[in-house]
């Protein structure tokens, strides 16, 4: 964690404001433990006496939490945009998946093209990192693997936007989707010919990131996106028919 030493005067003010800011940029993320408080002292250039100080505040102020014995951690609930009951209606009713997708693929396709843009080298090399597991396990055929890499190469490129509202927003958007409170993405995983196209279409994205192609990394996300809407509603149509001609069977079965 790239903590660096602070100045001497109002030191607990220093850092809660340097760990304010690890938090606001995503470099902290929620559930995340924080260094112990003898390395941080260190790390940081200040007494204990001052960082306990300090993390006594971003506690009052909801941002860290401490847990006996393990240790100090930022806090969960940073993760979380939405209440339980909103979180129930959207997984019960098929219509927010559909606005949730066209959701992601506006503020996913400017993500890619401000990462384009803006991203450093080292958020570069993270997205090519992950890609490069992507390829790994494509190869094992596990859907869950694929299905949480294909999470993380997202956020990465949101990560590389370097928005932070963006960040935070997407952040718990993607938090629900893990959760499987939109749909179950491991299903999608599961089809060879689908898994090879979702490998291509992230290669298109890598690619155009790599190369700084703001354009071409925005209408990559974006055709990726509607590429997996249509693959949704595709599976809801058949899972439809099934259920109807199961019904058929079964009303013929019983005459």
């Amino acid at each position: 964690m790239p903590f660096t030493p602070v100045k001497p005067e109002k030191l607990s003010s220093a850092v809660i404001d340097q760990i304010e800011l690890l938090i606001l940029r995503g470099i902290l993320r929620p559930g995340e433990r924080l260094p112990s408080e003898r390395e941080l002292s260190e790390r940081m250039g200040v007494s204990r006496p001052s960082l306990r100080e300090a993390i006594a505040t971003l506690q009052d102020r909801g941002l860290v939490e401490t847990k006996a014995g393990a240790g100090i951690f930022v806090t969960e609930f940073l993760g979380s945009a939405f209440s339980e009951a909103l979180t129930q209606l959207f997984a019960n009713h098929d219509e927010a998946v559909f606005d949730y997708l066209s959701f992601r693929r506006d503020m996913e396709g400017l993500a890619a093209e401000r990462a384009a843009k803006h991203g450093s080298d080292t958020d570069l090399e993270v997205i090519q990192k992950i890609y490069d597991k992507m390829c790994a396990v494509h190869s094992k055929r596990n859907p869950a693997d694929e299905a949480h890499l294909d999470a993380d190469f997202h956020l990465a490129i949101i990560e590389a936007s370097h928005n932070v509202i963006m960040l935070h927003m997407m952040r718990s958007m993607y938090q629900l989707l893990r959760e499987g409170v939109f749909y179950n993405r491991t299903i999608m995983f599961r089809q060879r010919t689908t898994r090879d196209q979702l490998l291509e279409q992230h290669k298109r994205i890598n690619d155009a990131l790599q190369a700084r192609e703001p354009a071409e990394a925005r209408k990559a996300v974006q055709d990726h996106l509607s590429f997996v809407e249509e693959s949704l509603e595709s599976n809801r149509k058949t899972e439809q028919h099934e259920v109807i001609a199961k019904q058929r069977l079964e009303r013929e079965h019983n005459r």
